[in-house]
């Protein structure tokens, strides 16, 4: 099939998290389209976005890596369409909003190896 007759692939979640804390700040949540913290300034996900996310999906560490995922799919269209000719790198864009993510357990080689 020729690639532009797919379809566009649907949007990714809201970027609704974290949840703001304490309850009556400013919420620490992309603004969009230039993915910067709403609350702080820095790009998103923030430093304390992060240890906001990670704390509020604690027992849920696959639902924040795909979570992450999504905004990076956002992020990633929204930052392109703004600039193409100086947008992150695709390097650039995991390390920013999936690598400080959950990590996998480590590889554990074979018995007596």
């Amino acid at each position: 099939m020729i690639s532009h007759q797919l379809g566009q692939p649907p949007d990714g979640p809201a970027a609704d998290r974290p949840r703001p804390y304490p309850l009556h700040a400013t919420p620490h949540t992309p603004l969009r389209p230039m993915w910067c913290c709403r609350a702080c300034g820095r790009p998103w996900p923030c430093p304390l976005a992060r240890l906001l996310l990670k704390n509020e999906y604690e027992d849920n560490r696959i639902g924040l890596a795909i979570y992450l995922c999504g905004l990076l799919y956002e992020a990633t269209r929204d930052l392109y369409r703004l600039n193409p000719d100086d947008a992150p790198s695709p390097t650039e864009m995991f390390t920013r909003f999936v690598a400080w993510g959950p990590h996998r357990r480590p590889i554990i080689g074979p018995p007596g190896g």
